[in-house]
C-alpha cells in the first residue's frame, strides 16, 4: 500500500512538473519573438524620428503612426497573453482600460493604411499636384481625423458599458481572463462590435482596392512614370496584405475558440494556439517595420545603422535621397 501511494504521488508530481514546464516553454515561445519584434519596432520608430528627411515627408509620418499603433497593440496583446498564462485575474476597470486601448489601436492601423494608399494614388495619378495636396500639415490633419474616429469608437463602447447594469455583477473582480469578448456584457455591445469591425475593414478594403485600380489605369498612360507606378502598385498590394492580416488578428479569439472545439488533445491545442498567436497576432504587428525597413532605400541604411548600435558602415545614410 505504501508503494502504491508513493507511485501515485510521483505521478501527480510528474504531471504538475510537466504542466509547469509546458507553461514556461509556451511562454518563452511567444515572449521571445514578441521581444525581438518589439525591439525592431522601437528601433524603427526611433529611426523615423532621427532625421529631418523622415519627419518632413508625409509617407514616413504616416508610417510612424502605423508603426506606433502596431507596437502598442503588440505590447498590449503580449501583456494579456502573459496574464492569462499566469492565471492572473484582473478587475473589470483595469481590463476595460486594456481592451479599450486595443480597440483604439486596432482601428488606427487599417485607417492609416487607407491614408497611405490614397497618398500613393495621388503620387502616381496627380504627380504635379502631389506636393500641394500631400503636405505635412494635411498629413497631420489626416492623422488627427484617424485618431478622432478611433477615439469615437472607444467612447461609444464605454457608453455601452455604462448602460449595462453593473449591479448584476457580484464583484468587480473578473472570474475569467481579460479579453475583448469578456468586456461585451450584453448583445447590444457584441452587435456594435461586429458591425463596426465589418464596416471598418470593408470600407478600408474598398479604399485600398480602388486606389490600386486607379494606379493600374494610370500606369497605362504614356505620361505616367512606369517605375513609379510599379512601385506604387506593389506598395498597395502590400497594404492590402497588411489589411488582411490586421483583420485576421481581430478575429483571433474566434479562431482559437474554433480550434479548441475541434481538437481534443491538449498538447495539440497548445501548439495550434502558439502557431496562431505568433503568426496572426505577433508577426503582422512587425510586418510594417520589416517591409519598409527592407524595401525603402532611404530607411534601410539608417535602420541598419541603429540596429548595429551605431557601428560604422560603408553606407552613409545621409547620402540617400527620397524617391518621388
Amino acid at each position: 500500500m505504501f508503494f502504491a501511494n508513493q507511485s501515485q504521488t510521483n505521478v501527480t508530481v510528474g504531471l504538475q512538473y510537466q504542466g509547469l514546464l509546458g507553461l514556461v516553454l509556451f511562454s518563452i515561445l511567444t515572449t521571445v519573438p514578441c521581444c525581438v519584434f518589439l525591439f525592431i519596432n522601437v528601433i524603427m520608430l526611433f529611426t523615423l524620428r532621427s532625421k529631418p528627411v523622415f519627419r518632413e515627408t508625409s509617407r514616413y509620418v504616416l508610417l510612424y503612426n502605423l508603426l506606433f499603433a502596431d507596437t502598442v497593440q503588440l505590447a498590449q496583446s503580449q501583456l494579456l497573453y502573459l496574464l492569462a498564462v499566469c492565471r492572473i485575474m484582473l478587475t473589470y476597470p483595469v481590463c476595460g482600460v486594456l481592451t479599450m486601448l486595443a480597440s483604439l489601436t486596432t482601428a488606427i492601423s487599417p485607417l492609416t493604411l487607407v491614408v497611405m494608399s490614397l497618398e500613393r494614388y495621388v503620387a502616381v495619378c496627380y504627380p504635379l499636384r502631389h506636393a500641394t495636396i500631400i503636405t505635412i500639415r494635411n498629413t497631420e490633419v489626416a492623422i488627427i481625423v484617424v485618431w478622432a474616429f478611433s477615439s469615437l469608437n472607444v467612447l461609444t463602447r464605454v457608453l455601452l458599458l455604462l448602460v449595462f447594469p453593473l449591479k448584476h455583477l457580484q464583484s468587480l473582480q473578473m472570474k475569467d481572463f481579460c479579453s475583448k469578448e469578456s468586456m461585451l456584457p450584453d448583445p447590444v455591445s457584441d452587435l456594435y462590435e461586429k458591425a463596426f469591425t465589418y464596416f471598418l475593414f470593408v470600407s478600408a478594403g474598398v479604399a485600398v482596392i480602388c486606389s490600386y485600380i486607379g494606379v493600374m489605369l494610370a500606369a497605362r498612360s504614356a505620361s505616367t512614370d512606369k517605375a513609379s507606378a510599379r512601385k506604387a502598385r506593389n506598395t498597395l498590394l502590400l497594404h492590402l496584405v497588411q489589411l488582411g492580416l490586421s483583420l485576421s488578428s481581430t478575429i483571433h479569439n474566434q479562431l482559437l475558440l474554433a480550434i479548441s472545439k475541434v481538437l481534443e488533445r491538449i498538447i495539440t491545442v497548445r501548439i495550434q494556439i502558439i502557431v496562431v498567436y505568433v503568426c496572426i497576432i505577433i508577426f503582422p504587428r512587425c510586418l510594417s517595420a520589416l517591409i519598409y525597413g527592407i524595401r525603402d532605400q532611404t530607411i534601410r541604411p539608417v535602420l541598419i545603422y541603429h540596429l548595429c548600435c551605431h557601428l560604422k558602415l560603408s553606407i552613409n545614410p545621409a547620402t540617400n535621397e527620397i524617391s518621388p
